[in-house]
């Protein structure tokens, strides 16, 4: 199991999130939301979830690696599971 989340410091709503993402599958991510932290799959943002700083140590807990920013973003690319957002204008 490779899922990954990053250090809570993106603001947004008064609150500071994490990103939580998997290096092997999207399967693999939906299920351990689903059994670890509950937050519904309407969540997903395409290639990872929002994880509100209060979740953090849960997910920690229940075996997420957490790792830095760069580190997630790499490792998600290698897999080939980072999604792109579309190029504005195209």
């Amino acid at each position: 199991m490779a899922v990954l989340i990053d250090t809570p410091v993106w603001p947004w709503r008064g609150r500071r999130w994490s990103h939580l993402v998997s290096d092997v599958s999207y399967e693999e991510l939906h299920a351990f939301v689903a059994t670890e932290l509950g937050i519904p799959r309407r969540a997903f943002q395409g290639d990872h979830y929002d994880v509100p700083e209060d979740l953090y140590d849960v997910a920690v807990a229940a075996g997420a690696q957490p790792v830095g920013a760069r580190e997630l973003l790499g490792r998600l690319m290698a897999a080939g599971l980072r999604l792109r957002k579309p190029r504005r204008g195209a």
